[in-house]
């Protein structure tokens, strides 16, 4: 179940990742889905991949806030 987690939200946050010039709704999807990567980075005891995805988190959430402060 760990791994199909790990697949499903990987790919969720590739598409997000794809999809971020349409809306910043899909950084912030990214954002979240970065947490759960993370998540599963410290399920899976693979905890340098969760630190790496919570800064990742942190990336994109900061993206966010300024795409929503410039009206983007």
């Amino acid at each position: 179940m760990l791994t199909l987690y790990g697949a499903s939200i990987v790919t969720l946050m590739m598409l997000c990742y794809a999809l971020e010039t349409r809306s910043p709704w899909f950084t912030l999807a990214f954002a979240g889905s970065c947490l759960g990567s993370a998540a599963y980075g410290f399920l899976a005891g693979t905890w340098p991949f969760g630190v790496v995805e919570s800064m990742w988190c942190l990336v994109a959430l900061r993206k966010w806030h300024l795409a929503r402060k410039c009206g983007r």
